[in-house]
């Protein structure tokens, strides 16, 4: 299996073997062209992978998913550092098994998953890595194997070569899609009570930071937790007082299981700017030599999940932390 240039493949299995014949050559051939290989699957899979390779399998490393994929910003700077450290420590290309776990997600989680699988393909588009998604459709929800095709430009069976995904839409697209998804599917969360408000301005962020912090006591974030969560509503409400017309409102709430911070503006009277044109607000790690464009990556390594509601008339960015 010689290929040039990056490779994103989802491979489609409905048993054990058919997850073996999508996965053992593809490391082999791997190993022997001096490939560094990474296998983030399933436990099981893990011990089908280590069975199958014998020995082989001390020169790959292991992940388990659901240690792995536990938010999705957070998921592509693990691969983003994992794929540059080996390219740096001279392997000839980084071959990557990675298996998102599907189970057990809200609505909008889902959606921000599938984005994910999507946006794979902007962030690693320059490499020559290969990446293969294994989706078992013994157990993933319909909604889940109905976006294969749409994230992988190319999808196997198994036992079958790959075939090219006619149903392929352009991540640019597919992220505008899932955003308009997100206002019609249930949030994580929402607040019982009136939300905690608090409005900033330019040369007054200090406020919102010192409301965040007091609000974080009286939820019982760890301490830890409490300095990401009051840096990055802070990148948040900069962003907003640069962009979004120098004010706006910091709304703060929570619930037995998550702790929402929402930074939201008016706009400014800002021109309409295109996903792909803002750099996937913030999804893909900027440069790091570029003036602009870290805030929102900023935001999304230090908060668990954030969604934004995005237009003309103003943005929403909504943090969500975990208890």
């Amino acid at each position: 299996m010689t290929r040039s240039g990056f490779v994103h493949q989802a491979l489609c299995y409905a048993s054990d073997e058919e997850f073996l014949s999508g996965t053992l050559d593809f490391v082999r051939d791997g190993l022997a062209a001096g490939d560094a290989v990474l296998a983030v699957v399933r436990r099981d899979n893990i011990a089908l992978l280590k069975d199958g390779l014998g020995a082989a399998a001390g020169e790959v490393d292991f992940a388990d998913a659901r240690d792995w994929y536990q938010f999705p910003a957070r998921t592509l700077r693990k691969y983003n550092d994992y794929c540059t450290e080996r390219e740096e420590g001279g392997a000839r290309r980084v071959r990557v098994i990675g298996e998102p776990v599907w189970s057990g997600l809200a609505p909008v989680e889902t959606l921000e998953w599938a984005r994910y699988e999507s946006l794979v393909n902007v962030a690693f588009a320059d490499s020559r890595h290969w990446i293969v998604c294994p989706y078992d459709a013994r157990v993933l929800p319909d909604a889940v194997l109905a976006d294969v095709r749409r994230t992988h430009p190319e999808v196997t069976g198994g036992e079958n070569g790959p075939v090219v995904g006619g149903d392929f839409t352009d991540p640019a697209d597919f992220y505008t899609e899932c955003s308009e998804l997100a206002d019609k599917v249930p949030d994580l969360t929402h607040p019982t009570d009136k939300p905690r408000e608090v409005p900033f301005a330019r040369g007054e962020s200090v406020a919102a930071r010192l409301a965040v912090a007091e609000f974080a006591r009286r939820c019982r974030l760890a301490e830890e937790r409490a300095r990401d969560m009051a840096a990055a509503v802070h990148e948040a409400v900069v962003n907003a007082v640069r962009f979004g017309g120098g004010h706006g409102v910091l709304r703060l709430w929570s619930d037995p299981d998550w702790v929402v911070c929402e930074v939201a503006d008016t706009g400014g009277g800002r021109p309409a700017v295109s996903v792909r044109d803002a750099g996937y607000l913030g999804h893909l790690p900027p440069d790091p030599l570029a003036p602009t464009g870290h805030g929102l990556w900023v935001v999304r390594q230090l908060s668990d999940l954030v969604t934004e509601r995005l237009g003309t008339e103003g943005t929403a960015v909504r943090m969500h932390f975990r208890r």
